[in-house]
């Protein structure tokens, strides 16, 4: 089956909600996608296949639909995975990044042990839309001395110039599906 068969199929399994968290947003819903099986294995494939065989010491997800994936991911890359949280909710000695959102500024954590200088790491979330998030949790992790080997998506919002920050980081992006026009 082609990329484009499987690009088609997982776009089929993302519900669209319109006006959701506010008016004029047209939230995309991975929900539809996770609760379907197949296309749920399909999009997991499709993010691991560049690395299989890789030798990639973590995942990191970021909270909450980045955990779903990334362990995932990790799972099919016998790799461990590093859950990226909102501040205070990690129970152990964390490190913290500011990063911004469209509406002001939040912080992230992770475990201060999560990752050891050197490794090999794949950040993975839902969609990436401004990068705010991304960019944050990619910066994180090279203050930690993590190699940030690629930063995986189901979703790219192109219009929103995520990708781009990322990228303007040296940080390569896979994305599998996108939803032009935001």
């Amino acid at each position: 089956m082609g990329a484009d068969t499987v690009s088609d199929e997982l776009i089929k399994s993302i519900r669209t909600i319109p006006d959701y968290p506010k008016e004029g947003i047209l939230f995309r819903d991975i929900t539809t996608l996770l609760g379907d099986a197949r296309a749920f294995r399909r999009a997991v494939d499709a993010l691991v296949q560049p690395w299989a065989g890789s030798k990639i010491d973590q995942v990191a997800g970021i909270e909450a639909r980045g955990f779903i994936l990334g362990g995932a991911v990790a799972h099919q890359l016998s790799a461990g995975f590093v859950p990226i949280r909102k501040k205070g909710k990690l129970p152990h000695e964390t490190v913290r990044i500011a990063y911004s959102l469209e509406y002001g500024l939040d912080e992230m954590e992770m475990h201060k042990d999560a990752i050891k200088p050197g490794d090999k790491v794949i950040l993975v979330d839902d969609l990436i839309a401004t990068g705010g998030t991304a960019e944050g949790a990619s910066k994180l992790l090279r203050q930690m001395g993590a190699e940030v080997v690629a930063a995986c998506f189901i979703i790219d919002l192109p219009d929103l110039g995520g990708r781009k920050k990322l990228e303007a980081l040296d940080v390569p992006v896979r994305t599998l599906v996108e939803f032009p026009g935001h």
